[in-house]
This record gives structure tokens, sequence and C-alpha cells, in this order.
């Protein structure tokens, strides 16, 4: 990737910022999350902009402000993060060479590359996981068909296997019963993207606690949940 020379100038646009504006965002993607957060700008004096990819993204649709680009443009993302106090995402679909283009021209990102590093790859983060003494699956990178086999066989079905990146709500996850049930997560040979296979866990109940940190250490936790998934899907 060809490097730009330029470095971000942090600031907004004299004509949308205000003496009640206390800070300019910018959102990669344009989603439900990204709809949510310009709804929460509004009345907290936020100017935020959204990098939607359509007109019809729901940010867009529910009236934020916006410019069209994909969030694979590094030139677009730049673009975005010009005017911004800091830069956030609505998904964790971002390349790790923007995320480096935008930290390498001195945009605050939050989370960071590093961070989001983690919810992008399975890998990493079971590898993470287990390095910090947290219990994770039995799991182990494949690259074909007999190596999910000799998975399943090992460690009974049925198995999981996952892309270990772009997977989410239902994507890139299948639940396979044996070694001859079809399998719609693409398996590459070697050198292509990891594919994750790892043991069928039981779980009674699945809970998501969101814990907030300010960059000066603050943290706020938020009271758990009790998450239910259909296909996938949360």
């Amino acid at each position: 990737m060809s490097r730009m020379t330029t470095t971000l100038h942090h600031h907004t646009d004299p004509g949308r910022r205000t003496a009640a504006t206390v800070a300019s965002v910018a959102v990669v993607g344009a989603g439900q999350l990204a709809r949510m957060s310009h709804q929460a700008a509004v009345d907290l004096g936020i100017d935020l902009t959204v990098l939607a990819q359509s007109p019809s993204d729901s940010a867009v649709v529910a009236g934020a402000h916006h410019r069209i680009g994909s969030p694979d443009d590094v030139a677009e993302v730049l673009g975005l993060a010009e005017g911004a106090d800091v830069v956030t995402f609505d998904h964790e679909l971002v390349a790790p060479d923007v995320l480096d283009a935008l930290e390498h021209h001195g945009a605050v990102v939050r989370p960071g590359a590093e961070a989001l590093r983690y919810a992008q790859d399975k890998v990493a983060f079971r590898a993470l996981a287990r390095a910090e003494g947290l219990p994770v699956p039995a799991h182990r990178v494949v690259t074909d068909a007999d190596e999910i086999a000799a998975f399943g066989q090992e460690h009974g079905w049925p198995v999981v296997v996952k892309a270990a990146r772009g997977g989410y709500d239902g994507r890139g996850v299948a639940v396979l019963a044996s070694a001859d049930a079809p399998c719609p997560v693409a398996v590459p040979g070697p050198g292509g993207a990891p594919v994750l296979v790892e043991e069928h866990v039981e779980i009674a109940h699945e809970l998501a606690v969101l814990v907030a940190r300010r960059p000066g250490g603050d943290l706020a936790v938020f009271p758990p949940v009790r998450t239910f998934q259909r296909d996938g899907i949360c």
C-alpha cells in the first residue's frame, strides 16, 4: 500500500461546529450501531459523520451527516478522519492496512488497531485468551476437509467450523454433525485465509457485558444481559 504523506488535521467544518459542539466523531460504517450513535450524538452535542456505502444505509436514512465511500478505500477513510477528533467503527470489517494508515497519519482511533485485531481474527483471539488463562474450547487451524475429519475423530462430533476473519451475524460459521456433512464455510488450501475448527460446547446461557473505558482509564460497566441466538444471529 502506498503511503500518503500528509498529516491529518483535527478540526471540524466551521459551518457545522457551533459553541454547543463538544466533539467531532467520524464513524466508519453506517449500519444500525452508527444509527444509534447518531441518535445519541444529537443529544450530547457531538458532531458525527458516518462513512456509508449507500444512501440507503441505516444511519443515513436516520439523517446522519455522511459521505459515501468504501471502508476498504484508504483515501476515503482518511478523508472521513480529516475533520474528526476521534475515529470509531460501526463494524470490525475494516482492513488492517486502513487501520494502519489512520494511525500512521495521526488519527485518534478508538478502538485502536491492536485491539481491533482480536475482534477481527478468531485465531488471534483464541491465542490471546489462552495466554491469559481463560478457558477456550479445543481448536485447530485447518486447510482441508481431512483435517476437519481428524479433529472430529479426536474431539468428537459435532464440531464447529469458523472463518477466522469476516464472519458475523451467522456468516462464516457452520456446525458439522459428521465428516460427511457438507461444509458451507470455504476451507482454502495452505496459504489461504485461515479457518478454525473447534469442539462443540453445550452452552447453558450466553451473557453479554458491555465495558466502556476512557483513554484516561475510567471504567463504566453496564449490567449483564442474557442474549439469545438464532441461526448464529443475536
